[in-house]
């Protein structure tokens, strides 16, 4: 099984490893700070590199209990020692993002008590469905206003991995509309923004809200009878 790096310290951005395995055009590591993807969060890119010889991680994926990376080229020799530096920019520019999320998911919950019903991310932008039987532009305004108002909080960002039962202790851990944890699962991790949100989820995150920067709602659209979508953006 992989060590995943990411999952307790999401500011690894250059490891060493080693190649384990060849699966499926790429290769396993032994451990990795490549986030694989998941909860609406993009993969990390980046590259391996052994002296002057590297190669482009184009894409990670998880496959059971291992990730892969996908890489270009000729693989590296399973049992090469590699140098691993992920795409950190953008890397960094999605962990704002996806904390933004947070924010953007505790504010509504706290303010209006309503479900996530989807999102997605890209970096610096995302949007983000609730359910919402009306969405007014004076209303899009109150919450830009309250999500800003939490970045400036500076709030830090715990993150902790609980057993099961424990997790599920805790009131409104599962904020989407649908519970999208396997039963199979026996840890849960969860992100902390203390004081305002408390949820389970497996990306990556910035240690405190001020890292964020300003965020913009930039459009908002009714996607249903009761689900709003909310569009944001975060200053470079």
């Amino acid at each position: 099984m992989t060590e995943l790096l990411y999952v307790s310290d999401a500011y690894i951005h250059t490891f060493e490893a080693n190649v384990a395995a060849h699966v499926e055009g790429g290769v396993l590591l032994d451990r990795t700070a490549f986030y694989p993807g998941g909860g609406g969060q993009p993969c990390d890119v980046g590259l391996l590199a052994v002296g002057e010889q590297t190669w482009t991680v184009a894409k990670v994926k998880k496959t059971g209990d291992h990730v892969v990376h996908l890489l270009a080229g000729e693989l590296p020799t399973v049992g090469t020692a590699v140098t691993a530096r992920l795409d950190w920019p953008r890397r960094y520019q999605l962990m704002r993002t996806h904390t933004a999320m947070h924010i953007l998911c505790g504010v509504v919950w706290r303010d209006y008590g309503a479900q996530v019903t989807g999102g997605n991310m890209e970096p610096l932008q995302g949007r983000m469905d609730f359910e919402f039987e009306t969405m007014q532009q004076a209303l899009v305004a109150e919450i830009e206003a309250a999500v800003n108002k939490e970045v400036t909080a500076a709030r830090d960002v715990r993150v902790a991995v609980l057993p099961r039962a424990e997790a599920f202790q805790i009131p409104d851990l599962i904020r989407t509309k649908i519970n999208l944890l396997p039963e199979g699962i026996t840890e849960v991790r969860t992100v902390e923004l203390v004081g305002l949100d408390l949820q389970a989820d497996g990306g990556t995150h910035v240690a405190n809200t001020r890292e964020v920067g300003h965020m913009r709602v930039v459009d908002y659209k009714s996607k249903g009878k009761i689900n709003k979508r909310i569009y944001v953006e975060l200053d470079p």
